[in-house]
């Protein structure tokens, strides 16, 4: 191994104590998407204790963060991303503690290379992951202006360690339908905001079968009534829309305005719709991928490339990969394929002492691979070619 990836794997295995005490503090005060006051200034007082300015408030939202380190001559940018936001009623079910503290641990191991390196590393806190879009709203601010290449680990299970996994866009889209109150014992006189809702359910489920096998549409009435012999004079329902693109989700939300549309003429009720941002398809950078993977097999696990057929989540670093190169890989955090993201067992598990050790191997493997990028220019160059084919035409022309 190089002495400089040597010193990287020195510095981490130093700091393991208050990276493992900072997965711990950001598991055990989860918060949501643009409230994670908390755990930015868990991970700022860390970064302050090793020297590092941090920028709080970088890019525009009021919990995203920016550090970095200069190296010896002009380069180019490599950035680790940090994502901190917990799930409602579930705290950390996607395990952004280990997200969080992963980048952090590479950011700090790449930094004590700087010195014989040009260019500069960075790491950006990207709130709200889970439904807000941070990074989406980040680019949009132009927080990724000056970077150049972005590396991030996300927690797995059932012993499924994966690169160069793909994700499909995403959006959420909220209706609201105002009808008219009346006593249940005559309903004629009112005008049912819930049974709005429930058409649009209907008319949805009636569409299935002409849908594309990756999209996906899934509901939930946030609002019925308050009483049942009340006809509801207000009714609320959201949905979580997946598509191969976004130009498909953009069909998909012109399916949902549909039958918004139909069931107001049905019921007479009124409706309000809005959705968020848009979370993009994922483009995982096949060099630096194969890089993340050769690094982690030397730290004693061997990852896989993914099945092309199955059907995987959505995250908002899609977006990202469409602007510059970027990597999203998976370490399993525990080999029980019984327990999956998003429920209180993974939040369990993410705490776990498997957890913490992966979490560090993974900031390891993520430091090495920032090393291989800034420490050549054949290997940079390789990476740009491969995104520059990879990314649909389409992309390059908005962009442009």
């Amino acid at each position: 191994m190089e002495e400089r990836k040597s010193k990287i794997l020195s510095e981490i295995d130093r700091d393991r104590e208050e990276l493992e005490e900072l997965s711990r503090k950001i598991h055990d005060d989860p918060e949501l998407g643009f409230e994670e006051f908390h755990a930015l200034s868990y991970i700022s007082d860390v970064l302050k204790k090793h020297g590092y300015r941090v920028e709080q408030g970088y890019g525009g939202l009021e919990t995203s963060f920016r550090a970095e380190k200069e190296g010896s001559k002009p380069g180019p940018t490599v950035a680790f991303l940090a994502e901190y936001d917990a799930l409602k009623g579930v705290g950390h079910g996607c395990g952004h503690n280990l997200i969080a503290t992963c980048s952090t641990g590479a950011f700090l191991g790449l930094a004590s290379v700087m010195e014989d390196l040009p260019g500069k590393v960075c790491i950006i806190g990207t709130p709200a992951e889970e439904g807000g879009a941070g990074k989406v709203k980040l680019l949009k601010n132009g927080a990724f202006d000056d970077v150049d290449f972005a590396l991030m680990m996300h927690p797995s299970s059932g012993g499924s360690n994966l690169v160069g996994r793909g994700g499909r866009a995403a959006c959420s889209v909220k209706v609201h339908f105002t009808g008219k109150g009346a006593h249940s014992s005559v309903p004629k006189n009112g005008i049912n905001a819930l049974s709005a809702v429930i058409h649009v359910f209907q008319q949805i489920d009636l569409m299935r079968p002409t849908f594309d096998p990756q999209d996906n549409i899934n509901g939930i009435i946030s609002n019925g009534g308050s009483a049942a012999n009340v006809i509801p004079a207000s009714a609320d329902c959201e949905f979580c829309i997946r598509a191969d693109t976004m130009k498909r989700i953009e069909g998909l939300i012109d399916v949902i305005k549909l039958c918004v549309r139909n069931a107001e003429q049905l019921t007479g009720a009124k409706a309000d719709i809005s959705w968020g941002e848009i979370s993009a398809e994922r483009y995982p950078n096949r060099p630096m991928c194969q890089a993340f993977k050769d690094n982690m097999e030397i730290l004693g696990i061997e990852m896989k490339w993914p099945d092309p057929k199955a059907q995987y989540g959505s995250s908002d670093i899609g977006n990202v990969s469409i602007k510059i190169p970027a990597i999203h890989d998976y370490l399993s955090i525990t080999d029980d394929k019984t327990i999956q993201a998003h429920t209180k067992e993974y939040a369990d598990a993410a705490k776990s002492e498997e957890a913490q050790e992966i979490c560090l191997k993974g900031a390891k493997g993520l430091a090495m691979t920032g090393y291989d990028i800034l420490s050549s220019d054949e290997f940079q160059a390789e990476i740009r070619r491969f995104h520059e084919q990879q990314i649909p035409d389409f992309y390059k022309k908005k962009k442009s």
